[in-house]
């Protein structure tokens, strides 16, 4: 489907309600993305004749509610459409998905969670608007059976021929789904799944001998705004491009949602994340020690600790007024934060002690306690690390990236923060962002 079949597109469209960005329709120098967990029918559950059961049982049922989403993407026609809880195990589902977005110009890439889960990711990328030059799979390899889509994409000559000189041309396009936090032990393990995903992505840079390059990073992050994935996240330089889009602040967290989940909470967890070559990132592994030193604030905060009641704690075997790395690591296993199947590794304790031993002396005085370890998480904003960014800045001479032109939710409600009764794709909102590229 290319651009010119707009008639049939606009009276399709009507049935969805007011909602489409349609770039494809609009500026042509722009390009969409949209992100949806479409709820695999293995997980949706039903009740029917009175008991509890999955819709994977009624083929009715989920074969009527994937072509509605199907309707819904294909009126979109977003450039790139990235599907978390995708049926993989399904073959006429598969089928389907593979035969109706193929007849629409999209080239679609699979990949299943490991384990035989039966779910997985799907990346389909429109033809008028891209030439696939690489993809990549990530498998985690954790408990929670994740996996990650990497692709390495070209904006394709049609497309180029309207745009400002020296724009952007090629990008990482990244999608995901993170472990649920059923409960707030599974934190460390989030944290380590997005600390893995950025590894993948900066190894496939190294790799490739590649220039920084703009990276979108879709899915399900299963987190709001409150969370520690999204302060990483944000300590890394990447952005949320809806809330660019609205122009909404990090603190502004009740504004929309995105999710209702099986407790019936609703809350914002699905996100297009932007990172442009010009932006100020931290070295990833000193972002991880970060992150990982503010969910322990977190959990002795929970327990009304102060900083000096926080290194009392540390201390506490220590017979001077420092902390010992035995003291660290004792306070670190009652957190829960090691000692468990998902919990820090031997080598990624010893690597948050060494990041925190700033002089290298063996142990921790309350300065080294209070820099590393109680007020880490926001100190990349200092005096030298803007200077490192206006260095980074002058030596990749503005390099090419992408600016934020619009974001839109479906269903609409869910952009004020409310979810409609009667919305039945999935227990998820689908969202779309449009782009376009820039210098």
């Amino acid at each position: 489907m290319g651009r010119n079949n707009r008639g049939g597109i606009a009276k399709r469209r009507a049935k969805m309600g007011n909602y489409a960005i349609s770039s494809s329709i609009g500026d042509q120098t722009c390009f969409s993305c949209t992100t949806f967990n479409i709820l695999a029918p293995i997980y949706k559950r039903l009740i029917h004749e009175g008991r509890t059961c999955r819709e994977s049982d009624f083929r009715a049922y989920w074969l009527n509610r994937n072509e509605r989403i199907l309707d819904l993407l294909l009126c979109e026609r977003s450039s790139i459409i990235c599907l978390q809880e995708f049926w993989v195990d399904n073959e006429e589902l598969v089928e389907m998905y593979d035969t109706r977005l193929g007849d629409a110009g999209y080239i679609n890439f699979k990949l299943p969670r490991t384990n035989g889960r039966g779910d997985g990711l799907l990346i389909a990328v429109h033809k008028d608007y891209f030439r696939v030059i690489n993809h990549r799979d990530f498998l985690f390899n954790d408990f929670g059976d994740r996996v990650a889509q990497l692709l390495h994409v070209e904006l394709t000559a049609p497309f180029t021929q309207c745009r400002t000189k020296n724009a952007c041309r090629e990008m990482l396009i990244v999608n995901t789904h993170l472990l649920f936090p059923h409960d707030s032990s599974m934190c460390l393990e989030r944290l380590r799944q997005v600390y893995k995903v950025l590894q993948f992505v900066d190894t496939y840079l190294k790799e490739n001998n590649l220039d920084p390059l703009p990276i979108i990073l879709c899915g399900d992050w299963n987190g709001s705004k409150r969370g520690h994935v999204y302060k990483f996240l944000r300590a890394q330089g990447f952005v949320s491009s809806y809330d660019t889009a609205h122009q909404y602040t990090d603190g502004d967290a009740h504004k929309w949602v995105s999710h209702r989940n099986h407790r019936g909470n609703i809350c914002g967890v699905d996100f297009i994340w932007l990172l442009d070559p010009n932006k100020y990132r931290k070295v990833l592994r000193s972002s991880w020690s970060d992150a990982v030193f503010g969910l322990f604030k977190y959990l002795v905060s929970r327990a009304s600790l102060t900083g000096e009641d926080a290194f009392a704690f540390l201390k506490a075997v220590s017979d001077g007024d420092y902390i010992t790395y035995s003291g660290f690591c004792e306070a670190l296993r009652q957190l829960n934060l090691i000692g468990q199947r998902y919990g820090l590794s031997e080598d990624e304790t010893k690597d948050l002690w060494v990041q925190a031993d700033i002089d290298g002396n063996g142990v921790l005085d309350y300065k080294e306690f209070q820099q590393r370890i109680w007020n880490s998480m926001w100190s990349y904003q200092t005096e030298n690390a803007i200077k490192d960014q206006e260095d980074t800045t002058n030596s990749v001479q503005q390099t090419a990236g992408l600016s934020v032109k619009n974001a839109v939710m479906f269903p609409p409600e869910a952009e004020n923060g409310l979810w409609p009764e009667d919305y039945s794709l999935s227990d998820h909102a689908c969202l779309t962002v449009e782009f376009s590229p820039a210098r």
